[in-house]
């Protein structure tokens, strides 16, 4: 596997990094297991003073650790600097909640027992994670798990080796000691082989529907805990009484942030029948309104794709559904040409069951639209899917929104808002979504021996 830096904006290499030997590897398992076994000497407030280094690390350097988001995977660089702060932000929840998350559990409920449940390391942590979020996605399996005293073991996505490179720059410079983080350059065998040893006690993966089911059978065949959080085909809904103006806005900011590269991106749009057709002109304005462009510049607002490969696919994905009936509302479906990955916003209706597209995630700046009379039909369309991550509810209605949240089958949802990962709350999702769950206390204890003592 190769590991290349491309700028999506123009297609040129910025960087060939060489793949992990074998010898690498091995470094790499035997510092992570001297490192577990070493952090059970050390106070969790020892690890939360160090973790705060590296929250400090990065947010005293915000452009210098944003760029190569911008010119790895295309990001704006406005949003490559939010992603730096809030990168931080999930490293501080941890140093402020993380020893509180992981206090005993008392039982005294039992005649003439007393028990307590501790939670333990245990041991070396795989984590295998995507280009979309190229240094929160990492942050949210190492921050709690360092509190915890596990070491972190990291593949990254093949497209943002600087960023992975950057992340693993700034654990050192915040004096973390060696082997509770460590970047390989490897490949997928080499992952099973990693999977494989006895010092990998659990496995993390943030990816797509595919890459779960193989990584999850790994982690299966050799007993290895693990937690998934694939894709999502998100549903946005508009209720009748919803204020369409609030609505809209979310829905641009919920389809086309990251240029739409978001497991939790809006995807499906259910509208109630009195706000369809004003909620599809006021989206067409909006989109209009988007400019394509070089996402270092600060007048773009539509970055490109994150890799040629990318709006390949997409572009491909695109011409299934046309072809399996679905109507183009909105946009040209032509593609760009160029050396670039940029792509054109879209909005479709007639996305129906038999299409090809029908349950499959659009990982870009598309927009699929459905009609729906009431809420019973609103339900009906939102669950009609093998995914379940997130999704988002205007109403005026708060209690109305609230019955609604509960009957839709996903791990999480925003009501009168776009849904955003927060570190005080648990993401994760159901179905081919996955399972776990990351942040917040849920996701301290993910991988932890939660183990009893009894007398």
């Amino acid at each position: 596997m190769a590991y290349k830096a491309i700028n999506p904006y123009n297609g040129e290499l910025i960087k060939e990094f060489p793949s992990a030997t074998k010898q690498d590897v091995e470094h790499a398992l035997a510092t992570a297991d001297q490192y577990y076994h070493a952090a059970k000497t050390q106070s969790y407030d020892e690890r939360a003073h160090q973790l705060q280094k590296l929250a400090t690390e990065f947010r005293q350097n915000i452009d210098q650790y944003a760029k190569p988001l911008t010119t790895n995977m295309g990001k704006l660089f406005s949003e490559a600097q939010g992603e730096v702060e809030k990168n931080a932000a999930f490293a501080e929840y941890y140093v402020k909640h993380g020893a509180e998350a992981l206090q005993n559990i008392s039982y005294n409920d039992v005649p003439d027992k007393t028990a307590y449940v501790e939670f333990n390391s245990i041991g070396a942590i795989m984590t295998v994670e995507p280009w979309n979020f190229p240094y929160t996605q990492v942050m949210r399996v190492f921050a709690p798990n360092f509190i915890i005293g596990n070491p972190v073991i990291l593949k990254h996505a093949s497209i943002v080796p600087e960023c992975a490179m950057a992340f693993a720059n700034a654990v050192e410079k915040a004096g973390i000691p060696a082997g509770a983080f460590t970047n390989l350059f490897v490949d997928h065998d080499q992952v099973e082989q990693i999977i494989a040893d006895h010092r990998i006690q659990g496995v993390a993966l943030t990816g797509s529907a595919g890459a779960g089911n193989q990584v999850a059978a790994q982690a299966g065949k050799y007993l290895k805990k693990s937690t998934m959080e694939l894709g999502g085909t998100d549903v946005f809904i508009v209720l009748d009484d919803a204020d369409l103006e609030a609505a809209i806005k979310g829905a641009v900011t919920a389809r086309l942030k990251n240029a739409g590269q978001v497991c939790t991106a809006a995807k499906r749009f259910i509208v109630q029948s009195n706000h369809y057709a004003d909620f599809i002109a006021g989206l067409s304005t909006a989109f209009a309104q988007q400019k394509l462009g070089d996402p270092l510049a600060a007048e773009t607002t539509l970055a490109p794709l994150s890799s040629k490969k990318a709006q390949q696919k997409l572009q491909k994905q695109v011409q299934d559904a046309i072809a399996g009936g679905a109507k183009l509302l909105w946009g040209d479906p032509t593609p760009i040409e160029g050396p670039g990955a940029q792509f054109s916003p879209l909005i479709f209706a007639g996305i129906q069951p038999g299409n090809p597209l029908f349950d499959q995630e659009f990982f870009g700046p598309v927009a699929q639209v459905y009609q729906a009379n009431d809420d019973a039909e609103v339900i009906k369309l939102a669950n009609n899917s093998n995914f379940g991550l997130g999704g988002a509810i205007y109403s005026a209605d708060l209690e109305r929104a609230k019955r609604l949240a509960s009957q839709i089958e996903t791990g999480q949802i925003a009501l009168n808002q776009p849904l955003n990962s927060y570190p005080d709350f648990p993401f994760g999702g159901v179905k081919q979504s996955g399972y776990g769950r990351e942040l917040s206390d849920f996701g301290i204890r993910e991988f932890v021996n939660a183990k009893l003592i009894l007398y």
